[in-house]
């Protein structure tokens, strides 16, 4: 018995799957709204934490750190 693709959606969001199991899971994407979906909430945080940074860089730049 193979293991449920479900299993993958964080080895396919750090693309650490072979390569065969990469085209199974995008395969399996197509069909399954759940790991779409929870694919979309972790892929959005490197994002977030960009404009985090981005705001942190400007608030030192002015001498200043906010908290």
């Amino acid at each position: 018995m193979f293991p449920s693709p479900h299993h993958d959606v964080a080895a396919y969001a750090l693309g650490v799957l072979d390569e065969e199991d990469h085209e199974a899971f995008q395969r399996h994407l197509m069909t399954c709204e759940e790991c779409r979906i929870e694919l979309r909430e972790p892929s959005e945080v490197p994002g977030f934490l960009d404009v985090v940074r981005r705001d942190r860089s400007n608030s030192t730049d002015d001498g200043r750190m906010s908290h």
